[in-house]
């Protein structure tokens, strides 16, 4: 451990228990884990499907100016504090802060966003683990084109299939989570983090294949500055934000199990880079696909459980293609799934006292009930057709509504303005440059806390007048 953070950390929280905490074996393992977390459903269906919404190639370059000067340096943040702190997200708030501060409210809120979006993420999830079985046994591939887009129509509108996956990939992201951040968190990204590249890389090889592959590379690529739009730049800084699964406490867990060796903006930009790979590759599979086989690459939230099964039911060995797809796009859930769970996991170890097994089933029940009505919300029922014509939404869309537009921004701008502007110099630089090896440490520190008192605040404060409707 660096002596002049833990003298300086010692001095500053009380009761941090520090060696006691679980801690990941090595850097590799937190980045691995860390990076499966950023690595979700994000990559592989919403970021293709805004890329096409919004034109390709401009898009997607504001995009990584903005996952490297907003998204990166908040993550940076999250990692730092949560290391600082040593404990779940309400106690190192509490102990950076003082037990009564408001701060420790902003804790709560990193506690509570990700058990609510974990209970309509899973049925998404859940989605994923249907469509695996539907390509594993000739539902998708070989058989005729026409009924493919209906699949989902139909699994959507059915409560008992929602009901059962959601079930079916709690209890697997549970059983991982109790094995603990070793034995079970850590161990898993070792695994689902490689398979995960492995199959994208394959994916990669056949799309290269197709005669569509030109055409998509330049769709991805191509700067065309007429397709995009103001809003389309909001929803490229919102996405960058997000992505990477800030201001959700999940990598402010991680980084409270983060020894002091280890350098912070090394490892945010390993998984920013490593982030972005996925989306992009995940990008030059999907529209490939599309262009090769006649499709529209602007089909919106649809395009993955639409329109890639129609294009796979069209190439050679598509069932197995598609399977290897969806697999891939089920363990990109689960490895951000693990995280979210992890962290009302850590709460109830950290602030009740609870056994790991304990708190992991307590949460999971909870996030198992909160998620009935998103499973019930395709239906006619009260949470689906009836919650929609009174109000706009259905329960499902509501919580996302909430979720990502509210809680997620004001947690984030909490966030970069606690570390910016409330936690000690005395304390913010050490934990910065702890296990840095970088030959100029003190200007990038500089630049970083420029970008996080400045650039990311004004980032979040739009995307959350976006999210809201004012802009």
């Amino acid at each position: 451990m660096d002596e002049s953070l833990s003298i300086v950390r010692s001095t500053t929280i009380e009761g941090s228990p520090g060696a006691a905490r679980g801690q990941w074996s090595s850097k590799l393992g937190f980045v691995l884990a860390a990076a499966g977390s950023a690595v979700g459903l994000g990559n592989i269906w919403k970021f293709p499907y805004i890329t096409g919404t919004n034109g390709g190639g401009l898009f997607v370059l504001v995009y990584l100016l903005c996952v490297g000067l907003v998204g990166i340096p908040i993550l940076a943040a999250e990692v730092l504090v949560g290391r600082a702190g040593q404990r779940s997200a309400v106690g190192t708030f509490r102990g950076l802060s003082r037990p009564r501060s408001p701060w420790v409210a902003l804790g709560g809120l990193s506690v509570l966003i990700p058990t609510l979006i974990l209970s309509y993420y899973s049925v998404v999830a859940g989605w994923c683990l249907d469509y695996v079985v539907a390509a594993a046994t000739g539902g998708i591939g070989g058989a005729g084109v026409e009924g493919l887009p209906g699949l989902f129509d139909g699994l959507y509108a059915s409560a008992e299939r929602n009901l059962l996956w959601h079930a079916v990939f709690m209890a697997i992201t549970a059983a991982i989570v109790i094995g603990g951040v070793q034995g079970g968190v850590e161990r898993a990204s070792r695994f689902l983090m490689p398979a995960l590249f492995v199959m994208l890389l394959a994916l990669l090889v056949q799309s290269a294949m197709l005669p569509g592959f030109v055409e998509g590379a330049r769709f991805v690529f191509a700067p065309d500055p007429s397709k995009l739009t103001a809003a389309g730049v909001l929803e490229a800084l919102g996405h960058a934000f997000f992505t990477l699964s800030v201001g959700m406490g999940a990598m402010l867990t991680y980084g409270s199990y983060l020894s002091d060796g280890e350098s912070i903006p090394g490892a945010a930009i390993s998984i920013g880079v490593l982030d972005t790979l996925v989306a992009l590759g995940a990008c030059l599979v999907i529209f490939p696909l599309t262009f090769s086989f006649g499709m529209e690459p602007a089909a919106g939230p649809g395009l993955v459980f639409k329109i890639l099964p129609v294009a796979f039911a069209q190439m050679p060995f598509g069932g197995l293609w598609a399977t290897v797809f969806f697999v891939l796009l089920f363990f990109a859930a689960l490895t951000s799934a693990i995280s979210l769970l992890e962290v009302p996991t850590s709460y109830a170890i950290d602030e009740w006292g609870l056994s790991r097994r304990t708190a992991t089933l307590g949460a999971c029940a909870l996030i198992l009930a909160l998620g009935i009505p998103s499973a019930l919300s395709g239906g006619e029922g009260f949470f689906g057709a009836g919650l929609a014509a009174a109000t706009g939404r259905n329960w499902f869309d509501w919580f996302d509504h909430a979720a990502t537009n509210w809680m997620l921004p004001v947690s984030g701008l909490g966030l970069s303005t606690f570390v910016a502007w409330r936690l000690s110099e005395e304390l913010r630089q050490p934990a910065f440059a702890a296990g840095t090896r970088f030959g100029k440490q003190a200007r990038i520190y500089r630049v970083w806390l420029l970008l996080l008192r400045y650039l990311a605040p004004v980032g979040i404060v739009a995307v959350f007048l976006q999210g809201i409707g004012v802009i």
